[in-house]
């Protein structure tokens, strides 16, 4: 079984459930994929962490670093990160956090000092739904005088973020749809 496809099992086993939530988007739904489940496994992030590296390529380069909404993303900007220092092409990551620090400096984003000026950036997601978080995410990146190249969603759950996030002029790469995680 390829790399692919055992991190698609995980998903399926870890991430993936059939109840009645409400999502962030403020959205009911029938199911629920919590991405974090597979993201903090010891092989769900070395997955993870490779399918990200690799589909940076995706992006017109060169990509300067990765990151992304707090707390979703910060597993997966951990893991590519690593893999990208293990392929001997560092990448650095940043954090967006939900609200500005509330003391200190007030910043939107951490590790911004492993960041060169106006760096090319991916925005990473666990799970995209409206698409609503991401373009926040783009935005307090733009707002730091980050140049957004893209965002890329361990899952898009096709409920309109790839539309939205387009009519914005932001590019949506997904490494699995729920189309292929439900079957």
């Amino acid at each position: 079984m390829s790399e692919r496809q055992q991190l698609l099992e995980l998903l399926r086993q870890q991430s993936y459930e059939q109840r009645d939530v409400v999502l962030s988007s403020g959205r009911r739904s029938n199911f629920y994929f919590d991405g974090k489940q597979t993201t903090l496994h010891p092989y769900g992030a070395l997955w993870v962490g490779r399918a990200c590296y690799q589909a940076l390529e995706r992006f017109p380069g060169p990509v300067q670093a990765v990151g992304g909404p707090t707390l979703g993303a910060d597993p997966m900007a951990t893991a590519t990160v690593m893999v990208s220092a293990l392929e001997g092409n560092p990448i650095p990551a940043f954090i967006i956090r939900k609200e500005a620090k509330g003391y200190g400096t007030g910043q939107w984003l951490e590790g911004r000092k492993n960041l060169p000026p106006k760096a090319r950036v991916v925005i990473l997601e666990d799970v995209v739904t409206t698409g609503g978080s991401s373009m926040k995410a783009v935005t307090k990146a733009q707002e730091a005088e980050l140049q957004v190249l893209g965002v890329l969603a361990l899952v898009d759950r096709q409920e309109g973020a790839r539309e939205y996030l387009q009519e914005q002029g932001v590019v949506l790469e997904s490494l699995f749809t729920k189309e292929e995680v439900v079957g």
